[in-house]
C-alpha cells in the first residue's frame, strides 16, 4: 500500500513507538528520521545506530484475512512498512491475538535464533501470547581475513512463519506480511513509497490492483515482494530504473542496466525509486505482472500520476471478465481440497495436485526419502 513520506519525515523513533498514520491509505509506517537535504534539496537517511522500539499486533481481518498493525484494531494488508538504516536496531513488542499460533520472521537481517519466527526454534508466539524480537543491521565492512562483508542495506520483507504449516503457508496466503527497507548512510529518501505484493494471483490480496497515487515530480519508491506458488514480472509503464540497489543512478560511470521489468519469484523482493511522470507526463500509468494470462486474471493496478493542480487527464477503467470467474474456480478446488482432507494452505488447483485424490489416503511411516521433489508447488522458504 501507499506511505506518504511528507507525513513524517521529521519523526524520530528512538526509544519509543511513536508511528505514522497514512490517511489515504490506512497503512501505518515506522519510518526512520531524515539527514541534512542534499544540494538539490532531496533528503537523506541520517547515519545508523539507534535502538528503536515498537509494538506489532497479529489480528483477525474481515473476509477472513489476517494482518499485522501498528496498534490494536488497526492491522492491515500488507503490514506497515518498516524502514531502519544501517547499524540500527530494533526491538519489535509482539502481540498475537489470534487464535492460533503466528510468528514474524524476516529477511535480510540480523537476528539469533530467538527471533528467527519459526517453530523448530521455538519463536513463534501462541494464541494471546507476547514476545520480543530483535531485528540488528550492519553497515559494510571488511572482515579480517580480507574479504569484504556486504551491509544490510536494501529492500527485504517479513512475515508469519507457522500459520497453516511450520512455513507459514496459511498465514502468508491470509496477508501476514510486509515490506522492510534498510537503508545506507546518504541514501535518498522518497516522497511516498507503495507496496506492491504479488501474492499467488493478487495484488496485495484484492481482485485487482490498488491505485498507487503521486504528483508529476515527486520522487515515488516501489517495494515490489512475491509470495505463493507463482513466478511473475513486475512491470510499470512510461517509467523505468536501474536494476542495482536502490534503481537510481548516482554518477555517469554506474553501468546498472536501465529496466521496466523485472522476473520475480516467491520470497523475492526489489524495490527502486522514480520520478513521477518525468519524460512522460501526467496519466494513469499501468503496472502489472507481464505474464498475460496473470494480467488477464486481475494482476494489474494504475499508477495515477496528478499534475500539480491534482487533475488526471482522462483514462478508461481497466476491465478484467475473466478475473472474478477464475476466482470462483480457485475457491471451489480450494474448498473441495477441504474437503479431501488437504492440509490448510495447501493449494489444490495447481497443476501438480490437479486429479489428485486424497481421500483415505494414509501418510503415516511413508519414507519420502530419495523422493524427487522437483516442480512440486508450495515448497516453503
Amino acid at each position: 500500500m501507499a506511505m506518504d513520506r511528507r507525513s513524517f519525515n521529521t519523526r524520530l523513533l528512538a526509544g519509543g513507538a511513536a508511528v505514522a498514520g497514512v490517511a489515504a491509505a490506512g497503512v501505518a509506517s515506522a519510518p526512520v528520521a531524515t539527514s541534512a537535504p542534499t544540494a538539490t534539496g532531496a533528503p537523506t537517511a541520517p547515519a545508523g545506530g539507534t535502538i528503536r522500539h515498537i509494538t506489532l499486533f497479529a489480528e483477525k481481518l474481515p473476509g477472513g484475512q489476517l494482518g499485522y498493525g501498528l496498534e490494536r484494531g488497526k492491522a492491515s494488508v500488507p503490514g506497515p512498512l518498516i524502514e531502519l538504516v544501517e547499524g540500527d536496531t530494533l526491538h519489535i513488542d509482539f502481540e498475537n491475538t489470534l487464535d492460533v499460533d503466528v510468528s514474524l520472521h524476516a529477511h535480510g537481517v540480523d537476528y539469533d535464533v530467538a527471533s528467527d519466527g519459526t517453530r523448530l526454534n521455538r519463536s513463534h508466539v501462541p494464541p494471546g501470547g507476547k514476545r520480543t524480537y530483535t531485528w540488528r543491521t550492519h553497515a559494510p565492512a571488511k572482515r579480517p581475513d580480507g574479504t569484504f562483508q556486504p551491509g544490510s542495506a536494501g529492500y527485504w520483507h517479513y512475515h508469519d512463519h507457522v500459520v497453516g504449516t511450520d512455513h507459514g503457508t496459511g498465514g502468508i496466503r491470509a496477508g501476514l506480511f510486509g515490506a522492510l527497507i534498510v537503508r545506507r548512510k546518504g541514501d535518498l529518501l522518497p516522497d511516498r513509497t507503495f507496496t506492491v505484493v504479488f501474492n499467488d494471483m493478487q495484488i496485495n490480496n484484492l481482485a485487482m490492483g490498488p491505485d498507487l497515487k503521486a504528483t508529476v515530480g515527486d520522487r515515488v519508491e516501489f517495494v515490489s515482494i512475491t509470495h505463493g506458488e507463482f513466478y511473475h514480472t513486475f512491470h510499470l509503464h512510461g517509467h523505468r530504473w536501474a536494476d542495482n540497489r536502490t534503481g537510481l543512478i548516482t554518477s555517469a560511470g554506474d553501468t546498472s542496466p536501465m529496466i521496466d521489468t523485472k522476473i520475480v519469484g516467491p520470497a523475492n523482493s526489489f524495490g527502486f525509486q522514480v520520478i513521477a511522470g518525468e519524460h512522460v507526463g501526467p496519466g494513469a500509468w499501468m503496472y502489472h505482472c507481464h505474464v498475460q494470462s496473470h494480467s488477464d486474471l486481475g494482476m494489474a493496478g494504475l499508477f495515477l500520476v496528478a499534475k500539480a493542480d491534482g487533475t488526471i487527464p482522462p483514462y478508461e477503467e481497466m476491465h478484467h471478465p475473466a478475473g472474478a470467474q477464475a476466482r470462483k474456480s480457485a475457491k471451489t478446488a480450494e474448498d473441495d481440497g477441504r474437503a479431501m482432507g488437504a492440509m490448510p494452505g495447501m493449494r489444490t488447483d495447481t497443476p501438480a495436485m490437479k486429479g489428485m485424490d486424497m481421500k483415505g489416503m494414509d501418510m503415516k511411516g511413508t519414507d519420502m526419502k530419495g523422493t524427487d521433489m522437483k516442480g512440486m508447488p508450495g515448497t516453503g522458504h
